[in-house]
């Protein structure tokens, strides 16, 4: 890895990115721009004073080579991109152009047993999703993420109330970390389901046969019961509650052996009735509680009396990130947030003993990022002093890991670089006969050839098609578009 733990960037992520080795990330988390047109600003006096940003990118922000970038490495997603234009309109295409570009980056550090959140809302998030699924695969995909982030909706005319933000988690390979999260059950739960008690606890019926017959000694009859008969087997529960302790041999017990010890631990139930099905008594403090599911409605926002708010726009409950951080990384592990703001993701990757990178354009993150991790991060859980010991950065790292890349940059011809920025400049067509074509269809040409004095510089550098390239031969540009209108393919 080529940079440290608790390093803030204050500059462009895409360049930060593009300086950081390969696979040495553990975690994403991003909520970029969700491009929906709105200006933010920090009011005076909150602690987030001085940030602000335009939650949409411009024209002015896309360079002409990420089309080629995008082209030449995923021709099909080019495709929907441009196709997005047509579906919304030029910003959405501007849009996932930026977001492309980075994603690719994103993908390429991150770690093969690494997962990625991104944040965003439903202004993008169906474009996003396909974005993603070219990037990271679409069986990498793992959940479309619902967080409830108000209570009471906006009132509206013509639709129902939006109250939710969408997190599309993806993995980057099957090997990907993952640790299942709980929480307690709901009260009505509690009362409806775990409605027995004895000296022990509250605890529930559970089935002790599962669906489909075995020929070992699952299948076997206890108490009475053929299994088989039923089309079922025996299982054997592992949620056990505290006071039980199971013999040391027990991995060589026989399932109807487990089932006797059991019984007789008092951890089954027969029903009163004629030739009733025994059930196994699941206690309630046996168990770990509810699964978080992709529906999270009990993690509000952060409210106007929050002790945590800064007054940074669109500032994510911490409770949020130390979820997601939890569920897709182990201590020790790297967190990234490309567009960290008011540092909240690094402030929960450090609670939690995780390693941390942040990126942010605006200068206000420097002071944010340290203020927050002075108030908000335990002393006695963690050994480092904010004020001096986060390094903040303006320069991009060198990668230590991209020889072969270099080298085949160094093979390639000069003027052949700039074909990424020339696909863009030309909206994918062709020079000659302005035909759109896929970016390996095009070959980079000098408009006045060499042999005449034509020089690599870019102004001097078009790409043609290969049938305007060979009409054209050593003539200029001039005598190629004469050419195509003498022939008809140009009027």
């Amino acid at each position: 890895m080529n940079v440290d733990n608790r390093t803030l960037f204050i500059a462009d992520n895409l360049d930060i990115m593009r300086g950081m080795d390969s696979e040495t990330i553990d975690l994403i988390y991003l909520d970029p721009p969700f491009n929906s047109n709105r200006n933010y600003k920090a009011p005076i006096g909150s602690p987030a004073e001085g940030a602000e940003f335009k939650d949409i990118w411009t024209d002015e922000d896309i360079k002409y080579e990420w089309h080629g970038v995008i082209a030449a490495e995923h021709e099909e997603l080019y495709q929907i991109i441009q196709a997005s234009e047509t579906v919304y309109d030029k910003s959405m295409k501007i849009y996932l152009t930026a977001m492309a570009v980075r994603l690719f980056e994103m993908h390429r550090i991150l770690k093969p047993t690494g997962s990625i959140y991104l944040h965003c809302d439903p202004t993008a998030s169906h474009y996003l999703k396909m974005v993603m699924d070219d990037i990271f695969g679409k069986n990498n995909f793992r959940n479309d993420i619902s967080w409830k982030r108000i209570n009471v909706p906006k009132s509206t005319k013509n639709k129902f109330g939006a109250v939710h933000d969408c997190l599309l988690f993806y993995s980057k390979s099957k090997k990907s970390v993952f640790n299942q999260i709980y929480v307690e059950y709901d009260p009505d739960y509690v009362k409806s389901r775990f409605n027995r008690k004895d000296k022990n606890g509250y605890w529930q019926e559970s089935p002790l046969l599962a669906a489909g017959t075995t020929n070992g000694d699952s299948g076997e009859i206890w108490k009475n019961i053929d299994p088989t008969s039923k089309g079922k087997h025996w299982v054997v529960p592992r949620t056990l509650p505290s006071h039980i302790s199971l013999p040391e041999n027990w991995e060589t017990f026989k399932v109807r052996e487990k089932l006797d010890y059991y019984d007789s631990v008092g951890l089954i139930y027969v029903p009163p009735k004629h030739n009733a099905i025994p059930r196994f008594k699941r206690y309630l403090s046996a168990t770990k509680g509810k699964s978080i599911s992709d529906i999270q409605i009990d993690i509000p926002s952060i409210q106007g009396d929050s002790i945590e708010k800064t007054g940074y726009p669109t500032q994510k409950p911490i409770k949020l990130l130390e979820r997601i951080i939890t569920a897709s990384s182990n201590e020790g592990d790297i967190v990234l947030d490309p567009f960290c703001g008011c540092a909240t993701a690094c402030v929960a990757a450090e609670r939690l003993h995780r390693h941390w990178v942040g990126i942010d354009i605006s200068p206000a993150a420097e002071d944010i990022t340290k203020l927050r991790l002075t108030e908000e991060v335990d002393a006695a859980a963690s050994l480092f002093n904010p004020i001096t010991d986060v390094i903040v950065r303006k320069d991009a790292p060198e990668r230590t890991d991209n020889a072969d890349e270099i080298a085949v940059q160094q093979r390639l011809p000069a003027y052949q670089t700039h074909k990424p920025e020339l696909f863009g400049r030309q909206q994918g067509k062709c020079n000659g006969c302005q035909y759109p074509f896929h970016f390996r269809n095009l070959t980079v040409d000098h408009k006045k050839p060499q042999s005449k004095g034509g020089t690599d510089h870019i102004e001097n550098l078009q790409l043609l098609c290969a049938a305007c390239n060979s009409t054209k031969g050593a003539g200029t540009q001039e005598e190629l578009i004469a050419r195509l209108k003498e022939s008809g393919v140009l009027k």
